[in-house]
């Protein structure tokens, strides 16, 4: 089994996005969006406020685990990821991270088990606090329309409803997908849902 019982939770799953009204909906948010549909399926309430996130504990395909969704703004989730991965004292490769990826058509899902930022700067914090070597599921929420289009004001923009509907098609997917994770089959999460 790939995760062993070490401690209260053998694994957390982290969805990035930003926290408050303004942001819902937004490309930027499409892992707190995903988490929100993980955890409804899950049977977990993700409104615990610790570690600078919200979170919520709860048990799937056997494992026990923490979902959780930084409160801090993209550019800092690293800092809430490590806090929970210090105190539950779970190894990067145990945690799995949600999040959008604009070289991805919308619905399209990539998963890694490792990786570099790739410009991502919610990405960017996880790695400079926990090292690169944790698992991820980039969820694609389509490019910038012409290439001098502003990056930020891309990622914060929103999904038109055809994209919406296109990513949210996917969301059980992700469920499947973060289940074979969790049991340490990579490869067959990959292939099954990559694409």
């Amino acid at each position: 089994m790939f995760f062993k019982k070490q401690t209260s939770i053998d694994a957390i799953i982290v969805g990035l996005g930003n926290p408050g009204k303004k942001y819902e909906g937004t490309r930027h948010n499409a892992g707190f969006a995903a988490l929100d549909h993980v955890a409804e399926k899950w049977g977990v309430r993700v409104t615990k406020a610790k570690f600078d996130a919200l979170t919520g504990t709860g048990t799937a395909a056997g494992v026990k685990v923490l979902l959780m969704k930084p409160q801090t703004f993209m550019n800092l989730s690293g800092d809430a990821v490590r806090k929970a991965a210090d105190f539950y004292k779970v190894p990067p490769e145990r945690i799995i991270v949600l999040f959008d990826d604009i070289s991805l058509a919308p619905g399209r899902l990539r998963i890694r088990k490792t990786g570099s930022a790739g410009g991502h700067n919610g990405i960017k914090s996880i790695i400079g606090n926990i090292g690169q070597d944790f698992p991820r599921v980039k969820i694609g929420v389509g490019e910038k329309p012409r290439p001098e289009y502003d990056l930020a004001d891309w990622v914060l923009s929103r999904l038109t409803q055809a994209e919406k509907k296109a990513v949210e098609a996917r969301y059980d997917d992700i469920c499947g997908a973060l289940e074979l994770m969790m049991k340490g089959q990579f490869d067959t999460a990959m292939s099954r849902y990559n694409g």
